[in-house]
């Protein structure tokens, strides 16, 4: 009798270790920047990091591979939201596909029920590589700060609801009306 409470004791120890939500973080081999690190390095500084939740992180070779990835960490591994990370390119084609991978990203939210915040950034738009390497950190991240903020303080959002609050560039800033 006693090992049987013993171990009831170490399973409800154990199930305090690991953390019931999951964020699922899916990238590209095709970006030019490492956006799913920039993504995992705002959420391990986040308030309840392998605690409250973990981060389950997948890269998959182009954007059009992102809704399935995707649907993948939500069904598969828990994912209660999913940020997709991607870079399509400066050509007309890629244009049209990221399209069609965001349309894709879509369904797949619809499917499951659950946020998938797409986060792509185009390569062209800045020429310059400082500023385009600027601005996917700083999407990558806000985008991955925004899941958390869905997640566990969705006041945070509705304080900024409004504001022209932009990831990458500069805020737009609310309108200003004489």
């Amino acid at each position: 009798m006693a090992k049987k409470n013993s171990k009831k004791k170490e399973s409800k120890k154990s199930s305090k270790k690991v953390p019931k939500v999951r964020i699922g973080v899916v990238d590209t081999m095709f970006a030019r920047y490492d956006m799913g690190q920039a993504a995992c390095d705002e959420l391990a500084i986040c308030p309840g990091y392998n605690k409250t939740f973990k981060v389950i992180s997948q890269t998959v070779p182009g954007f059009k591979d992102l809704a399935v990835a995707a649907m993948n960490l939500i069904e598969q591994d828990g994912c209660s939201i999913v940020v997709a990370l991607g870079m399509p390119g400066s050509a007309p084609i890629d244009k049209q596909c990221a399209h069609e991978a965001a349309m894709g990203i879509m369904q797949a939210q619809l499917l499951t029920a659950t946020p998938i915040i797409e986060v792509f950034v185009h390569e062209d738009e800045s020429t310059d590589p400082k500023v385009l390497a600027s601005v996917f950190e700083n999407r990558s991240r806000k985008h991955a700060r925004n899941a958390y903020w869905m997640l566990f303080e969705p006041e945070q959002l509705r304080r900024r609801a409004g504001q022209g609050i932009r990831q990458g560039f500069d805020d737009a800033g609310p309108l200003q009306l004489k």
